[in-house]
């Protein structure tokens, strides 16, 4: 189907969902959700698609083992890509809303610091990989004959355990890793931030680690790439700590199939952004961290400067620091 075709069809979806009022007029006051519905995620996918005028591209790219739509937002069309990805675990969901708002003020508006950025920049966002896993509140998709390696028997596979490049996404027993594979291969990013959340740990200096982040660690990783992929981190770890955040490294593995790893090998500046699980008083803050990161990030590279940034800096990024006691506990990557 042709861009122009697919525009029209979501035009005429808009139209209808905007004559039953289920689109915000324009200028409207929106809240920030941190768990917005399958049905509401759609409903806003669709607004920024009609209010932006066409500059934010809605399309999904399969569907989940439940029929439900795996979404990709897409806004900008410079020649430096960016993939972001919220939600491979079903039940860490604030990446989402900050992805949603990230669109909506890149791709709304036509000021002249919106129009320089999507000249530099194309950014696409895999908006909740895991609608099954948010529909139910589990780390995992949704496939009850799974029997898996990484998941849990009856529920489902750990998405983020099956990127593994030496799997065919055709090949892939985890449905929507194979989907972001292959959305991957299409687009080919030069950079790739996956969003995800933890547990509740404090840092060396007694304060608490509102989020930590880490790039490939798997062998095999190409110089460039990991360079590329530390000098993101570095730029992100200044954003969200210059709005309050204290950020750490993450102790991640260093198996292949974990996305960024997997989109490391594959030649991507790969990395993780985990936001910690703080409690429903702090997560309106995470998701303004989340947020901070992206524009960040779309922004050094828009303008180049996340290139003259040391790499070396990320190691001195220190360590996340011992669990908090009693508080959430959450699986890693």
């Amino acid at each position: 189907m042709s861009n122009s075709i697919r525009f029209a069809l979501l035009s005429a979806l808009i139209a209808v969902v905007t004559a039953l009022g289920l689109v915000a007029p324009a200028g409207a006051a929106r809240e920030l959700d941190p768990r917005p519905s399958t049905e509401e995620l759609a409903r806003q996918l669709l607004d920024l698609q009609l209010r932006s005028r066409g500059e934010v591209r809605v399309t999904p790219i399969g569907t989940s083992n439940q029929q439900r739509p795996v979404w990709s937002a897409r806004v900008g069309h410079g020649p430096q890509r960016i993939l972001y990805v919220t939600q491979q675990h079903g039940d860490e969901p604030l990446g989402t809303p900050a992805a949603l708002k990230f669109l909506r003020e890149v791709g709304i508006g036509n000021d002249q610091h919106q129009r320089w950025l999507r000249e530099q920049v194309t950014v696409d966002v895999v908006v909740r990989a895991n609608p099954d896993g948010h529909e139910h509140n589990w780390r995992y998709n949704y496939d009850p004959d799974a029997d898996p390696e990484f998941g849990e028997a009856g529920k489902g596979y750990d998405i983020n355990r099956y990127h593994d490049p030496a799997v065919a996404p055709e090949n892939n027993p985890a449905t929507e890793a194979g989907l972001i594979r292959r959305h991957h291969a299409d687009f080919q990013p030069h950079i790739s931030v996956d969003y995800h959340m933890q547990g509740r740990y404090v840092g060396g200096d007694g304060r608490e680690i509102t989020a930590s982040l880490m790039w490939p660690t798997t062998p095999g990783v190409a110089e460039e790439p990991l360079n590329l992929a530390k000098q993101v981190s570095v730029v992100a770890r200044s954003a969200m700590d210059a709005g309050g955040a204290n950020v750490s490294q993450y102790p991640g593995g260093d198996y292949q199939g974990i996305a960024r790893n997997a989109y490391g090998l594959l030649g991507s500046g790969s990395v993780l952004i985990e936001l910690s699980d703080m409690g429903p008083e702090h997560e309106q803050f995470q998701i303004t961290s989340a947020l901070d990161s992206m524009h960040a990030i779309a922004e050094a590279t828009a303008d180049g400067s996340v290139t003259s940034v040391d790499p070396a800096q990320a190691d001195a990024i220190p360590p996340r620091g011992e669990p908090i006691p009693a508080a959430t506990t959450r699986a890693g990557d």
